[in-house]
């Protein structure tokens, strides 16, 4: 094994071990260096091996610090679901349920659960194309694109595994937000491409940032979430929609739009992508509008890719299965999905209120009907040490640098998921967050103490 290797083996055991505390600071690498008698090449090496483990984050001006989260190491998992404990009060995941929704589900499973309509369910996998009754269902859904590039996938995360798998090869470049799915990046490391971030403003990615980003080396492909962006829940305006898509039109840039989270938005507003004809690439899945543990993934591209984006569902196994497929498409065009979707709108904008009022006067960067909120934290927190005392009082929260696709943005902020959680248990637990956020943090080891 190669010594730098060897020396980031034992300062992930000193991690683990608890020797090295969540938030501590390593030692600048000239330093770490002389203490360890290797060169300082092989010393960016091990920090740089530590990063890419997800033990450490490097922050530009302050050094490089022990993360407050171990990452899932989960195949096809985001760094933003890792596991909690018991007595947790889980604010990194975000499936939003709402009352009564079990009700809404149970006819169609329960005509599925039919010996009958279970064996021919059960009968063959779903192909990637679906059915021409699922491709229509999910045509209306997403917004009428071409039912003939439809592909169906098991959840969002293959749908958008596929999508990019059958645009990008090894040493491609794909454009980015400088904060982005934690997914994409795991996405692009398999595949050997590289995430450039664009610059961006409170509107969103620059133009003029994307052309000479495109200038300087061609990119593969785009993947944005213009609707409901997490982690900060910004929504494009048609200015800037139209202005991006004056510009990728003109370079010819393929876009993979994400809207798993659209769906909460309260204008509705047309995909991005029916302004990108031949470029428009959509992925969207039911595990937020419905439930994770019944869903299918989406992807919607221009008819001439279907098949490429299929051999990439084949090739991964990312194949939906049949009777998830047949109870969304009932799902669909019964109309149960269109009331889960208005009810949860409903229940996000009444948790967005309770997040305002426990959190005030602290600024929530987030939208009236979000299922998230992005906390940029007061000084001197930093997202790490924050995060790290949280979880000593029972909260898991996701720390802002999980989101950054450069070492050089990691912003001192925290995701709250606020969907997942009964409503007393938020209440508490963002009452706690609030107590903790007035304090000023006293190590790394998540102590507090009063300002």
């Amino acid at each position: 094994m190669d010594d730098y290797r060897r020396i980031a083996d034992r300062i992930a055991a000193d991690i683990a071990r608890g020797r090295l505390r969540t938030g501590q600071r390593l030692p600048p690498q000239r330093a770490f260096a002389r203490r360890h008698g290797i060169a300082a090449s092989t010393a960016e090496r091990v920090y740089g091996e530590l990063a890419r483990r997800g033990l450490v984050v490097g922050e530009v001006g302050r050094g490089t610090f022990v993360r407050a989260t171990a990452p899932d190491t989960q195949p096809g998992h985001a760094l933003t679901e890792t596991s909690c404990g018991p007595t947790m009060v889980n604010l990194e995941l975000n499936y939003p349920s709402t009352k009564g929704q079990s009700e809404l589900l149970a006819p169609v499973l329960a005509e599925l659960l039919r010996p009958e309509a279970l064996s021919e369910a059960l009968r063959l996998p779903a192909p990637a194309a679906g059915t021409a009754a699922a491709r229509e269902a999910v045509a209306g859904l997403l917004g009428s694109p071409d039912p003939d590039g439809i592909v169906l996938t098991g959840n969002g995360r293959q749908a958008i595994a596929a999508t990019l798998a059958s645009l990008v090869r090894p040493g491609d470049r794909i454009g980015v937000e400088p904060l982005t799915y934690p997914l994409v990046r795991e996405v692009a490391a398999r595949l050997g491409a590289t995430l450039v971030p664009l610059a961006t403003d409170a509107r969103g990615p620059l133009p003029t940032s994307l052309a000479a980003a495109h200038r300087s080396a061609p990119l593969a492909a785009l993947y944005l979430q213009p609707t409901l962006h997490n982690p900060t829940s910004r929504t494009l305006d048609a200015g800037r929609r139209s202005e991006l898509a004056y510009v990728i039109t003109d370079l010819g840039i393929p876009v993979v739009e994400d809207r798993v989270w659209s769906f909460l938005h309260e204008d509705d507003e047309p995909p991005f992508a029916s302004l990108l004809p031949g470029l428009g690439h959509i992925v969207d899945s039911l595990s937020k509008r419905v439930a994770p543990g019944l869903t299918v993934g989406f992807a919607a591209v221009p008819p001439a890719r279907a098949g490429e984006v299929a051999r990439a569902v084949r090739s991964g196994g990312w194949s939906a299965g049949a009777l998830a497929l047949e109870a969304a498409v009932r799902w669909i065009t019964d109309g149960t999905v269109a009331r889960l979707t208005t009810a949860k709108r409903a229940d996000a904008r009444h948790r967005q209120l309770l997040a305002t009022k426990a959190l005030s006067p602290h600024p929530l960067a987030s939208a009236p009907t979000s299922c998230f909120t992005w906390w940029p934290l007061p000084t001197p927190w930093r997202a790490d040490t924050f995060t790290a005392a949280a979880r000593a009082r029972g909260i898991a929260v996701t720390p802002g640098p999980a989101f950054a696709t450069a070492p050089s943005h990691t912003p001192d902020a925290v995701r709250l998921g606020l969907g997942s959680v009964p409503e007393g248990e938020l209440v508490r637990a963002l009452g706690v967050l609030a107590e903790l956020v007035r304090g000023t943090p006293l190590d790394g080891s998540g102590t507090v103490r009063s300002r």
